[in-house]
């Protein structure tokens, strides 16, 4: 697998997407550049069992550990790492999923902003015309945000909200956050069997 994949963590509800996603882009051996906004932190405890403390190295020892990985496979940036290689044009990311994206990261995204690793990182694949997909999860959603996925969309940007079909006729929590995290590898070209898809197992 060419390239590394940048998976960015925002303060919107969601954190076990993000933890499904992670997992399974380790599982298949990809590198992974992953970037936690420090609202993320507060959610990731509150909705999951993970607690990572400390400085983005303590959070990346802590990481690595949980899913038997190396700190070469996985590593973890702060939010000012500047010279993190998301942040540059000259060593893009083949692809960057920001799961969940909370409005105010998609906002900041959609007008160009770069006050954080997220936000340029973001930038970079935009300019670099790389692929970029964004997991919002809010609900209702207000005119700004659908005008800012919609200036995104048009700009290249895969809009993936946190929805999960039901036709698969899921039994759990884990089962629905399988659909969203296999649609996501779908789009990131992961091969992966989270979901029975549309017709299969069917007479």
């Amino acid at each position: 697998m060419n390239g590394r994949i940048t998976l960015a963590l925002t303060g919107a509800s969601g954190m076990p997407y993000a933890l499904r996603l992670l997992e399974q882009l380790l599982v298949a051996g990809a590198g992974v550049d992953l970037l936690i906004s420090n609202a993320a932190l507060v959610v990731l405890a509150t909705e999951s069992e993970v607690r990572l403390t400390g400085g983005p190295k303590a959070q990346q020892a802590i990481l690595c550990q949980r899913y038997g990985v190396t700190e070469t496979q996985l590593r973890v940036y702060g939010k000012e790492a500047w010279f993190a290689p998301a942040a540059s044009g000259s060593n893009p990311a083949r692809a960057m999923v920001v799961c969940p994206c909370s409005m105010g990261t998609l906002s900041a995204i959609a007008c160009g902003a770069s006050n954080n690793l997220i936000e340029r990182a973001a930038d970079v694949m935009l300019k670099e015309r790389r692929p970029l997909i964004l997991v919002p999860r809010e609900s209702p959603l207000s005119a700004i945000h659908l005008e800012n996925m919609l200036k995104l969309s048009r700009l290249g940007v895969t809009i993936m909200p946190a929805a999960p079909g039901f036709y698969h006729r899921p039994q759990s929590v884990a089962e629905l956050v399988d659909f969203m995290v296999g649609r996501l590898l779908d789009h990131l070209g992961i091969e992966h069997r989270l979901l029975r898809r549309w017709g299969e197992g069917e007479d």
